[in-house]
């Protein structure tokens, strides 16, 4: 009988401890809230897809720790290899639900990004914790941030490459802004490929692109492996920026409404277990590093996790604006205003040709009804707004409330 109880307590049993004190789960009342009756989730097990990022954590964190279970539902990661196969799957129904770029989901629904379909999301994962990564060979000659690099790139005249994940997405978008805002137009003065996430470290060491950008660890591994250097975070371009959203498609929404609030009442709990401390945090380096999911060392999660910062420069700095997953809610409320900034940079890029109505598309996107069932299931806050506003790096404030005047105000644009 000892044998039998040592042996069943598995690493996933174990988690799952620790989450029951953590987030107030009791295992006796796993069909709680949502679970049962006319509420109950129409599909038991949804699959959902990730990329293997440090920001997939609340999605594999709600399903090893069985947070799922509590709201009636059996959620499946699946690792993918690539965004376009994440918006194949996704739109197919391959896949129920995926850890998604933001403006992945506004493209596919605009068209933009492949085939169009009526797309939706319900949170928003993650705020923070990407970064731009310059090759060592470019840091070595100066190019170290971006006043550097426009300098070096006007002085030593080539063909610059620089890789983002997704052309509507989220790091497009990262590498865009910050390359504009030193001078750089992105669609004229160099050439940007495409990449997926875990593919960008090992082609940066054989020397296809001089720089990229995309979401932890991958930034972190480049300095560990000796071949980049950070030249600036994502959170100084805009602070707790919107990044990953819990996306899906409109039809799958008005088919399973109880299935997406369950969904995202156990995602945003997990975040809210992820936030709870410091020891939850190294818990979620600790599987998320498996091969499982994204397949690297601890070390190359851990640090920037926790918000431990360096440059692979010799600088180092304690950055209170890391990756957040909760932070009382502000952190998984998908404002409108969010949604919104994406397609401002669409028609910035030349990637929309005309002004969309941009309060209506977002309005269809961002299921805010959803979102509010499934935060009061999980206990979560809800801010009062469902816009916010915030400066970037370059001093433009965005608050949504002009887009069409905001799109058209940015002196280099495609």
């Amino acid at each position: 009988m000892t044998e039998l109880l040592k042996s069943s307590l598995t690493r996933r049993t174990v988690l799952q401890a620790a989450a029951v004190g953590a987030v107030g789960i009791n295992p006796a009342l796993r069909a709680a809230v949502y679970a049962q009756g006319s509420d109950a989730p129409e599909k038991k097990e949804v699959k959902i897809g990730f990329i293997p990022l440090t920001d997939c954590a609340s999605v594999v964190m709600a399903s090893v720790l069985g947070i799922d279970q509590k709201y009636g539902v059996k959620i499946i990661p699946t690792k993918e290899a690539s965004w376009a196969g994440v918006r194949d799957k996704l739109v197919n129904g391959e896949l129920d639900f995926a850890h998604v770029l933001y403006g992945l989901v506004y493209g596919v629904h605009m068209g933009t990004a492949g085939p169009k379909k009526d797309m939706a999301v319900l949170m928003t994962l993650n705020n923070n914790g990407q970064a731009i990564t310059l090759s060592k060979k470019l840091a070595d000659k100066g190019a170290v941030d971006g006043a550097g690099l426009a300098k070096l790139m006007a002085s030593d005249k080539r063909e610059y490459t620089f890789a983002q994940t997704f052309p509507t997405g989220t790091h497009a978008m990262w590498l865009y802004y910050w390359l504009a805002a030193n001078g750089i137009n992105p669609m004229k003065d160099a050439k940007v490929i495409t990449v997926p996430p875990p593919q960008m470290v090992a082609n940066m060491r054989v020397g296809n692109m001089d720089g990229f950008c995309v979401g932890e660890p991958w930034g972190h591994r480049a300095i560990i492996d000796g071949i980049g250097v950070t030249a600036v975070t994502t959170q100084d371009v805009w602070k707790d920026h919107p990044e990953k959203v819990l996306g899906t498609t409109a039809e799958f929404v008005k088919k399973y409404p109880n299935t997406a609030r369950a969904v995202t009442a156990a995602i945003i709990e997990a975040g809210k277990w992820i936030d709870a401390s410091l020891s939850n945090k190294n818990k979620m380096a600790e599987t998320v590093a498996d091969k499982s999911y994204v397949n690297t060392s601890v070390d190359a999660i851990n640090q920037r996790i926790l918000g431990r910062y360096q440059n692979g420069m010799g600088k180092t700095w304690d950055d209170p604006n890391y990756m957040k997953f909760y932070n009382d809610g502000a952190v998984s409320f998908p404002y409108l205003s969010d949604g919104m900034w994406f397609l401002t940079q669409h028609k910035r890029w030349g990637l929309i040709k005309d002004h969309p109505d941009y309060l209506g598309i977002a309005k269809q996107i961002n299921h805010i009804d959803v979102y509010k069932q499934a935060a009061t299931a999980a206990k979560a806050s809800v801010p009062k707004d469902v816009m916010r506003s915030s400066k970037l790096m370059d001093g433009a404030v965005w608050d949504g409330k002009d887009p069409k005047k905001y799109a058209d105000s940015f002196k280099v644009h495609a």
